[in-house]
C-alpha cells in the first residue's frame, strides 16, 4: 500500500474543530506522512533491506492572539494535542496572525514507485560494472524509494495536498593501495526512473584520473569546481538572498534593500554581486525536488534571483514579505515539524553555460580541479577553508593525477565575481542544480 493510501492517524478537520471549540480564533494543521524502502550494500554485497514509515502532525493555533504550537508523531488523542497547544499559548505574547486565505487544491501525484527487487538489481549491476574495471575496490551503495504526502489545512478554509515519490541512488568505491586510501562517490536523485549507469561512469572516470598521485600546485591557483564541489558556494548564496537575513542586516546584500523603495513587486537592483556569467533562479516545477506550495500554503512560483550577475530579488515567507512591503514569494518552509515557517528556497538553479567538464579542463593551463571537499558550508560570512577530499592537478589542459593533503581557502562573495567559465554539465546536489565552474584563482596550500 502506498503512503498516499494510508489513512491518517489524526483527522485534520477534527483538530480544527476542537481547537476552535477550545477558544482559538485561528488554527492550522500540517500533516506529513512518508514511507521509505532503502536497500544497502556494503563491501560489494547486499547487506540490508529496510522499510520505514512515519507520520507527524503539527497544530498551530492562536487564542486571543497568543500562539501555541504542539506536535505529535504517530497516533495521538486529538483533544490532548489541542490542550497542549492551548497551554503553550498562555506562555506566549500576542502576535499578528499570518494565515493563507482559503482555497482547495489537490495536486497530481509526482513520481512512480519502484519495487525493492528492482532497486536490488540496480545496486548489484552498478557494483558489478565498477568491479569489472577495478576488481580490487570495495563498493558501498544505497538505493531508496521514498513516498511523502503533505497536507495543510487551516480555519480560513485552506486545504492543499500533494504526494511525491523520489528515487535515490548513492555509490561509493574505496580503493586501498598500501597506505594510500581513495574514496570516490557519486549519486543521483530522480522521479520515475533511475539511471545508475551515469553514476557508474562518473565513478570509473574519477578512479582512472586518480591512478597516479602528484604534488599539488600552491599559491593563487585557477580552480575548476565540478558540479559536486560547486555546491560549496550555493548554501551561502541562498542565505544571502533570504529576505529575513536581509532585513536583519546580516546579508552582505542588505544594502540593495536599502537602496530600493519597499512596496514594489521586485526588489530590483543595479548592484553587481556575481560574475555576469551567472544567472540564478528558483524553478519549483523542475526536477526531483519540485514542490507546488510552501508550508504556509502559498503556491510556489519561479523567481529570478540574479540575472547575469545583477541582483534581482530576495525570497520570503508571509511574515518577512509583509515587513519587506511585498507579498510572500511562496517560500515559507518549516525547518522541522515543530518550527514556524521561515524563508527557504524550493529549487536553486544555476543556468548552465557552454562546454562539458572535459572541455573546461582543457581551458586550464595549470590549475586544480576540486571534486569532493571535507567540511561544511561557508556560512553567511562567506569565508571558507576546506580540505580537498578528492582533487586533481591539471597541466596543459590535461589531468595528470590526484592531489593529496591540499587545502583551498577564499570567500564565496569574492569567488562569485571571479567565475570565468560555466559548464553545461549541471547536476542536482540536493535541491540545487549546478554546473561546473572555473574560478580565476583561489589560495591553495598543503594541509598536514
Amino acid at each position: 500500500m502506498d503512503s498516499k493510501d494510508l489513512p491518517p492517524t489524526v483527522d485534520a478537520e477534527q483538530l480544527l474543530e476542537l481547537a476552535l471549540k477550545a477558544g482559538a480564533q485561528y488554527a492550522e494543521v500540517y500533516q506529513s506522512r512518508s514511507r521509505s524502502r532503502p536497500v544497502f550494500f556494503e563491501a560489494n554485497r547486499l547487506k540490508q533491506l529496510e522499510s520505514s514509515q512515519s507520520e507527524g502532525v503539527a497544530l498551530r493555533l492562536w487564542r486571543d492572539g497568543c500562539p501555541g504550537l504542539a506536535v505529535a508523531y504517530g497516533s495521538v488523542e486529538p483533544q490532548d494535542l489541542v490542550d497542549r497547544a492551548i497551554a503553550i499559548g498562555y506562555l506566549n505574547e500576542p502576535e499578528e496572525v499570518e494565515l493563507t486565505p482559503g482555497r482547495t487544491d489537490r495536486y497530481p501525484d509526482l513520481g512512480e514507485v519502484v519495487p525493492v527487487e528492482e532497486l536490488v538489481g540496480m545496486g548489484k549491476g552498478a557494483i558489478a560494472q565498477v568491479r569489472e574495471a577495478y576488481p580490487e575496490v570495495l563498493c558501498t551503495a544505497e538505493l531508496e524509494c521514498e513516498e511523502e504526502t503533505t497536507r495543510l489545512v487551516n480555519s480560513q478554509g485552506l486545504d492543499c495536498h500533494y504526494t511525491d515519490t523520489t528515487l535515490n541512488c548513492f555509490l561509493a568505491a574505496e580503493w586501498v593501495r598500501g597506505d594510500d586510501l581513495l574514496n570516490v562517490s557519486d549519486g543521483q536523485t530522480q522521479r520515475g526512473k533511475l539511471n545508475p549507469d551515469i553514476v557508474v561512469q562518473s565513478i570509473l572516470q574519477r578512479l582512472n584520473w586518480a591512478k597516479e598521485n602528484v604534488s599539488s600546485p600552491t599559491g593563487r591557483v585557477p580552480i575548476l569546481l565540478t558540479a559536486k564541489a560547486a555546491d560549496l558556494l550555493w548554501d551561502t548564496v541562498q542565505a544571502a538572498l533570504n529576505g529575513k537575513q536581509v532585513l536583519q542586516g546580516v546579508s552582505p546584500w542588505s544594502e540593495a534593500l536599502r537602496a530600493n523603495c519597499l512596496g514594489t513587486p521586485l526588489l530590483t537592483s543595479t548592484q553587481i554581486v556575481t560574475s555576469e556569467l551567472l544567472t540564478l533562479s528558483q524553478q519549483p516545477d523542475t526536477g526531483p525536488y519540485s514542490c507546488p506550495f510552501d508550508d504556509e500554503g502559498t503556491p510556489t512560483r519561479p523567481l529570478l534571483l540574479i540575472r547575469e550577475g545583477h541582483l534581482q530579488q530576495f525570497y520570503c515567507d508571509r511574515t518577512t514579505g509583509k515587513l519587506l512591503g511585498i507579498s510572500s514569494t511562496g517560500n515559507g518552509f518549516r525547518p522541522s515539524l515543530g518550527s514556524y515557517p521561515t524563508p527557504g528556497l524550493v529549487n536553486l538553479l544555476i543556468q548552465p553555460g557552454k562546454g562539458s567538464l572535459k572541455s573546461l579542463i582543457t581551458q586550464l593551463n595549470e590549475g586544480l580541479m576540486v571534486d569532493q571537499i571535507l567540511g561544511g558550508s561557508a556560512g553567511i560570512s562567506g569565508d571558507f577553508s576546506v580540505n580537498v577530499d578528492l582533487g586533481y592537478r591539471v597541466h596543459n589542459g590535461e589531468i595528470i593525477g590526484r592531489v593529496k593533503d591540499t587545502m583551498v581557502a577564499g570567500n564565496v562573495y569574492s569567488v562569485l565575481k571571479q567565475v570565468v567559465a560555466v559548464g553545461d554539465d549541471a547536476e542536482w546536489n540536493g535541491p540545487c542544480y549546478t554546473p561546473s565552474l572555473i574560478i580565476d584563482g583561489l589560495s591553495v596550500t598543503f594541509s598536514y
